[in-house]
C-alpha cells in the first residue's frame, strides 16, 4: 500500500534530515472545539517538524494539570475523536510533516481498534502513542493491525526503566522512542535539571538504533537545548497549551512561541 510507505517515511525521513527536531503536543478540540486543523497548519508554517495531536480523555493519568484541564475542555466542547477524524479529512493536501495521535487505550478500544487504524490510514496519521499500552499486548494484539494501516507505535521509556527493557523497546520501535524525564506528570516541573543529566547521559551512551525526542519538563529555548544535547529533539506540550489557553491571536502566538524556542 503506498500510503504506508510514505507514511514511515515521514517519520524516518524527519529523523533522518533534521537535527534539532521539535515535537509540539496540543489536545484536538482546545481551546475551540473547530481549533486543531488551524493549530496544525500554523505549527508547520511556525517550523515545528512533527505534531502530536491529543485525542481528549476523561481520566488522563500521566497528563498534569495544564492538559488535564485542556483535555476537560475539549470534552466539554464537545470533542469526540469521530468528530477529529472528520476534521482531519483532506489534511494530507495542506500539512505533510508527520502527524501523531496520542492518547489512551481505552480511547482506541471504545472506537475498535480496526476502525480507528482504518481512520488513521484515511487521514494520513503517521503514528500512536497510547502511553498504557504494554509492549508485549501490542506485539501480540495490535503490531499487526496497526503497521498494515502504516501506523508507527511510539513506545515511552522513564528513569526507572531497565536497560534491558530500554533494549526490547529499541528492538520493537520504529519512528522515535519518547524519553520521558522524569518520574512526574507532565508539566508539574519546567526546565531540566542537573538530576537528569545522568539518565540523558545513560540513554546517548547506550547508542539506540531509534531516535529519541526527550518530553515533559520541556518548555523554553533553554530546556530544548539541554534536550537536544542527549537526544535528536525534544516534545513540548504543556507550555504550548497554556500559551493557547492565553492566547488572543492563535496563529500570531503560536508562530511566536515556535520563534522562541528554534
Amino acid at each position: 500500500m503506498k500510503t504506508n510507505l510514505l507514511a514511515k517515511h515521514r517519520l524516518t525521513d524527519t529523523f533522518l534530515n533534521k537535527k534539532n527536531i521539535l515535537n509540539i503536543y496540543f489536545t484536538a478540540g482546545f481551546p475551540s472545539l473547530h481549533d486543531a486543523v488551524r493549530i496544525i497548519k500554523t505549527l508547520q508554517k511556525a517550523g515545528a517538524d512533527i505534531i502530536e495531536i491529543g485525542m481528549p480523555f476523561s481520566d488522563p493519568l500521566a497528563d498534569g494539570e495544564t492538559i488535564q484541564k485542556s483535555s476537560q475542555q475539549a470534552i466539554d466542547n464537545g470533542m469526540t475523536l469521530k468528530l477529529l477524524f472528520e476534521q482531519l479529512q483532506g489534511i494530507r493536501n495542506e500539512v505533510d510533516i508527520p502527524l501523531l495521535l496520542m492518547g489512551y487505550l481505552n480511547t482506541v478500544l471504545q472506537f475498535g481498534v480496526e476502525n480507528f487504524c482504518k481512520k488513521c490510514h484515511e487521514v494520513g496519521i503517521d503514528g500512536i502513542i497510547l502511553p498504557d499500552l504494554p509492549m508485549q499486548e501490542y506485539i501480540e494484539e495490535y503490531k499487526e493491525l496497526f503497521e498494515n494501516h502504516g501506523l508507527v507505535n511510539i513506545f515511552l521509556i522513564t528513569p526507572q526503566t531497565s536497560e534491558q527493557r530500554i533494549r526490547q523497546i529499541d528492538e520493537q520501535s520504529k519512528g522515535f522512542i519518547y524519553v520521558v524525564s522524569t518520574a512526574s506528570t507532565t508539566g508539574t516541573k519546567e526546565g531540566t535539571s542537573k538530576e537528569q543529566i545522568p539518565y540523558f547521559e545513560k540513554i546517548k551512551g547506550m547508542h539506540l538504533k531509534t531516535p529519541q525526542l526527550i518530553g515533559f519538563g520541556i518548555s523554553d529555548k533553554q530546556s530544548f537545548e539541554v534536550a537536544t544535547r542527549y537526544a535528536h529533539g525534544a516534545i513540548i506540550g504543556s507550555a504550548f497549551i497554556k500559551m493557547l489557553s492565553q492566547s488572543t491571536d492563535i496563529e500570531k502566538d503560536i508562530i511566536d512561541f515556535v520563534a522562541k524556542i528554534k
